[in-house]
């Protein structure tokens, strides 16, 4: 965006017209959109791809988890990647796929939903976070047809239904809605084993913090690109729970005594060589 020569703005930011920042976009230039890039012939380099993600209800809101680890073919690209992130007030969004274009839809969404907050004077309701995230998944769905997909999880405390929700997407921008738990990537498979064995109906948060940490265990545990809680390095899975006061990060502190308590069930319960009891 320039002034023109006398100064101004340019016309499209005085023109009063949509509570959707991505279709003023759209409109003053499209370029600037992912959708808009003209990619270069030939074949999409390997880029660093975001894995595990895991959201689970409890009574009175959602907790949402993903680990740190970022890989780029057999290689780990990142060991501090964070895939968790707040949307808005009441709600959060993680990401997995190709991580540049992930991070890129994450901060296009939280713009999305400020502007709209600041054009029409109120926050969209958790169904209408959930449609316009569709929407930009769909616009999106021609790199992701060359291999550059991105996948993310939704959820967050419905303030007017008065419960936590949870939504899964795919490539093309379908929206589902998900019943008590989900997970996504690479090691969803395994996660949501671990969260039909762990999880139960009206579970506090603190227990859903420990189910959430227990799948991503789990999930690194066979697949190798998800990492687990790292007690070495210090790096904690990035762990956020929302409910009707908000958006709210679980410290490193509680995670890494939340991981101690899992490895010694784990110590407890598998014999050396990887037996169990």
């Amino acid at each position: 965006m320039s002034p023109d020569t006398h100064g101004r703005l340019p016309r499209s930011f005085t023109t009063p017209g949509t509570s959707s920042f991505l279709d003023f976009l759209a409109s003053h230039d499209p370029s600037l959109l992912p959708p808009g890039r003209v990619l270069p012939a030939g074949d999409v380099p390997q880029s660093p791809n975001a894995t595990t993600i895991v959201a689970l209800a409890f009574d009175g809101g959602i907790v949402m988890a993903g680990d740190r680890r970022a890989t780029a073919g057999s290689m780990i690209a990142s060991r501090h990647i964070e895939k968790v992130f707040p949307a808005d007030g009441h709600s959060a969004v993680g990401i997995a796929g190709t991580a540049g274009l992930a991070l890129e839809l994450v901060r296009l969404f939280q713009l999305e939903l400020e502007h709209y907050e600041k054009i029409e004077g109120t926050s969209l309701s958790l169904d209408g976070k959930a449609n316009r995230l569709a929407s930009m998944i769909r616009g999106s769905l021609g790199l992701a047809m060359q291999g550059l997909a991105v996948v993310p999880l939704f959820g967050g405390y419905d303030l007017e239904r008065r419960t936590g929700r949870i939504f899964s997407y795919d490539v093309t921008g379908g929206r589902y809605e998900e019943m008590d738990y989900h997970a996504v990537g690479s090691g969803a498979v395994f996660a949501r084993s671990s969260l039909k064995k762990l999880w139960w109906s009206g579970m506090s948060a603190t227990d859903a913090v420990h189910t959430a940490v227990h799948a991503l265990v789990d999930a690194a545990d066979d697949d190798s690109a998800t990492g687990g809680p790292d007690a070495t390095r210090q790096i904690w899975p990035v762990v956020a729970t929302v409910t009707e006061a908000g958006y709210l990060r679980v410290r490193d502190e509680d995670l890494a005594a939340v991981a101690a308590e899992i490895e010694g069930i784990r110590r407890a319960t598998e014999k050396p060589g990887g037996e169990s009891r």
